[in-house]
Order: C-alpha cells, then sequence, then structure tokens
C-alpha cells in the first residue's frame, strides 16, 4: 500500500497530540479508518485517523472505553492511548479525528494458507481456540459497565435485515440479477426471525467483524483488533462474522461446530445453536452484500463474489 504525501502529513500531524512520531508513519489499511503504523514515546502504535462521517465521536470513544476495560481484564486486544493532554481522542480539524491503540504483536491467521486448509485438523483446532477467546470477549463484556454517553450501534435484527441496515440495503444491490434480488430480498424475513431468536438468546457488546485480518497469532497466542465496527447484538454474530470467510470451504459445518465447542466450555449455547451460527454466517454475508456498494467501484469483482458467497450460505443455511 503506497500513501501519497498527504496521508503521510495527516499522520504526523496528528501524532503530535502524542508526542509525536519517531520516523515516518507506515500505512497498513485505508478503508472505514487510514491507520498507520508509528512509533510513539509511550511504543509502537496503530494510529488511527477516522473517516468523517463514519463514526461520531462519542461511538468512537465508547469503543475505546470498552477496549480500555477489556484489556484490564486481561483480554488480550489492542489497549488505547491516551494524548499527552490525557483524551483519548485528538481533533484534527473540520470534524476529523484520530485515535491510537497500542501495538499487538502477530500476524493475521491464515498467513500461508497453512491454518485454513479445508478439511485439515489444524483448521478445527483454530476455530476452537478462536471460539474460546470469543467466549472470554463476551464474558468480559458482560463484567463491562457502560457509562451513560456511551453509544455503539445494533447489529440486530433490525440492524441486518430491516427496512434500513446498517451497511445497506443488500437485496438492492445494482450488481444483482432480477431473480437474485428476488432471492435476497426473500431471506429478509428468515434472517430477521434467526436474528430475533439469537437476540433472545444472549445479546450484548460484540465485536462484529472478526475477519482473518483482526485476528492475530502472535507470541502470546491469538489477539484480537479493530472494534471499528463493534456494537451491540447477538453473541452468535460474532461466531458467523468468524465463519464467513470459510463459506467455501467443504468443512464449514465441522468448523461450525468447532467454533462452538470451544466457545461452549464456558458460556451456554442454545440447542440449535449450530443452525443459528450458520444463519448468522448468512446474515454476515448479505451485510457484506451492502457494504460494497458505496465503497467500491462498479466493476470491481468483489461484488459478484460477495453476491455469490451470499447466495451460496443461503442454501448451506437452509433458509427463505
Amino acid at each position: 500500500m503506497t500513501p501519497d504525501a498527504s496521508d503521510i502529513a495527516d499522520a504526523e500531524r496528528a501524532a503530535l497530540a502524542w508526542g509525536g512520531a519517531e520516523g515516518a508513519p507506515r500505512l497498513i489499511r485505508a478503508r472505514e479508518n487510514r491507520v498507520f503504523e508509528v512509533h510513539l514515546p509511550a511504543g509502537r502504535a496503530a494510529l488511527r485517523l477516522h473517516r468523517p462521517g463514519y463514526q461520531t465521536a462519542a461511538a468512537i470513544a465508547s469503543e475505546l472505553s470498552w477496549v480500555a476495560a477489556l484489556g484490564a481484564q486481561g483480554l488480550p486486544v489492542a489497549a488505547p492511548l491516551p494524548t499527552t493532554g490525557g483524551e483519548m481522542l485528538a481533533p484534527l480539524g473540520d470534524g476529523a479525528l484520530a485515535s491510537a491503540v497500542r501495538w499487538v504483536a502477530g500476524d493475521p491467521i491464515g498467513q500461508g494458507g497453512s491454518a485454513l486448509v479445508p478439511g485439515g485438523p489444524a483448521a478445527l483446532a483454530l476455530h476452537r481456540e478462536l471460539g474460546a477467546l470469543v467466549a472470554a470477549l463476551h464474558a468480559a463484556s458482560d463484567r463491562f459497565v457502560p457509562g451513560a454517553a456511551f453509544s455503539r450501534p445494533a447489529w440486530d435484527a433490525p440492524g441486518i435485515a430491516g427496512e434500513a441496515p446498517l451497511w445497506g440495503r443488500f437485496w438492492e444491490h445494482p450488481a444483482l440479477a432480477p431473480a437474485e434480488a428476488a432471492r435476497l430480498a426473500a431471506l429478509r424475513a428468515p434472517l430477521h426471525a434467526a436474528m430475533e431468536r439469537m437476540v433472545a438468546h444472549d445479546a450484548g457488546l460484540i465485536h462484529a467483524d472478526l475477519l482473518r485480518e483482526n485476528i492475530l497469532r502472535g507470541p502470546a497466542g491469538l489477539a484480537l483488533i479493530d472494534f471499528d465496527d463493534s456494537g451491540f447484538g447477538p453473541r452468535l454474530y460474532d461466531l458467523g462474522t468468524a465463519l464467513v470467510q470459510s463459506a467455501p470451504a467443504e468443512d464449514l459445518e465441522a468448523r461450525a461446530e468447532a467454533l462452538l465447542e470451544g466457545y461452549g466450555r464456558t458460556r451456554p449455547l442454545p440447542a440449535d445453536a449450530r443452525a443459528l451460527v450458520l444463519a448468522a454466517t448468512l446474515a454476515r454475508a448479505c451485510a457484506s452484500v451492502g457494504w460494497t456498494m458505496p465503497r467500491l467501484a462498479p466493476g470491481d469483482p468483489v461484488h459478484r463474489s460477495h453476491i455469490a458467497r451470499a447466495l451460496a450460505l443461503a442454501e448451506r443455511a437452509g433458509l427463505g
């Protein structure tokens, strides 16, 4: 990823709130936020320049307060770093904000593919380990008491399959053929019902974006990063987001069972947990179809790959 001069200048200016960066910031991600690796007086960090209009200042501050509480309980997360003035957010002008979190050592799971080979025992062991970590995340979140100003989005039934989903009306994607659009539209009612069943079982704060790039394997084991899309929702939705990138795998159901095995060691599960986790996986796949609409160029192949994944998962999950 090659940043332009303005990216580096923006990061250097933002880093001043934390005492300044040693050396040039390195751009590592540019999607909802621009994220840079920086070396601050407090140590190696990920500096986030938040895209104006995506999350409010209250929502970002809420995310950081929650993650700080998780770190204080020993969860392997990227703890936020206060500015030299003791604040968690630095205003950059024109409504832009910056935050910084401690660098977490490790590589995204599956780099090189060895841990994610379909049918391989390493993949199932990884999913059991991840399930246990997600259970610990949810247990720690239950012990966190949000303040009165706490604000995060809701990944509930309306947030996924209502009239105005958080990531857009996926059934109206312009790349859908008429039959595909009808199929995705028909999924809304069963998805809504499945999400309501998940909420009735257990709901609270969730990461909501447990893609492989946000799960690191480091010297101390697995760690979780990038809580930017976190919010309130059914706990099983977190397991669905962790499974969605495995959707083409023949052993998807085995991976779901492994996730549930690790999770269920310390957290209660409903009798129909496997069916609900597959529904949660489909819910995330549909949400991702909506996510692409305003963010990717019309000819980007990701549009069609996400649509194909959602349609395939609809058959696999048995909904609609």
